[in-house]
């Protein structure tokens, strides 16, 4: 019997492969079906709003504009960002952009905010932002490089220049949180409300 009971799909608004991959693993029917926002315009717009502010904010974005393309589809936005105090941070540009994030980063604590939107026909029928706090270890300039050699692009690929799921466990000391909100996921209370709304058999 399978998981999703629901007449359609979920679709997920993000072209994140992580994401994907979490789904298919929770046994869920999805498509993908990135949103074309311009990410940096609807951070400009959260302003001085916070961190969690910010990635509530983004996540609700993509989910509303495939919402909008996609009638009576549920749809799943999803977006993190990433901030060391007052400090955000966003996708490192270039490498010289990835040393200087994870010089800032290293011997210090940062918080992940991960947030989700779950939108249908313009409607809000969840939201979430779960946060995790993550400690770097005072690594030396030469691993720095040397990590940076070994992720290749993978490094530009996420905020703070690293993915705690591959090579990037070498750069850290100390992890507290949930695992899939540090994916950029918070799947537990997703799936609590898939079930509940008779989304997900359970």
């Amino acid at each position: 019997m399978p998981l999703w009971i629901a007449a359609q799909p979920l679709l997920l608004a993000s072209k994140s492969d992580i994401r994907g991959k979490v789904l298919a693993a929770a046994g869920l029917r999805f498509g993908i079906r990135p949103a074309h926002i311009d990410e940096r315009a609807v951070e400009a717009e959260a302003g001085s709003l916070s961190a969690v502010a910010a990635a509530r904010l983004l996540a609700r974005a993509k989910a509303h504009a495939v919402a909008a393309l996609q009638p009576g589809h549920l749809v799943l936005g999803a977006d993190q960002t990433l901030a060391r105090g007052e400090l955000r941070f966003d996708k490192p540009k270039d490498r010289a952009e990835a040393v200087a994030q994870l010089r800032s980063l290293r011997g210090r604590t940062h918080e992940l905010h991960s947030a989700l939107a779950l939108v249908r026909d313009g409607e809000v029928l969840f939201e979430l932002v779960d946060t995790a706090r993550l400690t770097m270890r005072d690594f030396s300039d030469r691993f720095l490089e040397d990590y940076l050699d070994m992720a290749g692009d993978v490094a530009l690929s996420s905020v703070g220049g690293y993915q705690l799921e591959g090579i990037g466990i070498h750069l850290f000391e100390k992890v507290e949180g949930d695992y899939f909100t540090i994916l950029g996921l918070p799947l537990l209370p997703l799936l609590a409300f898939l079930r509940s709304k008779g989304f997900v058999d359970g």
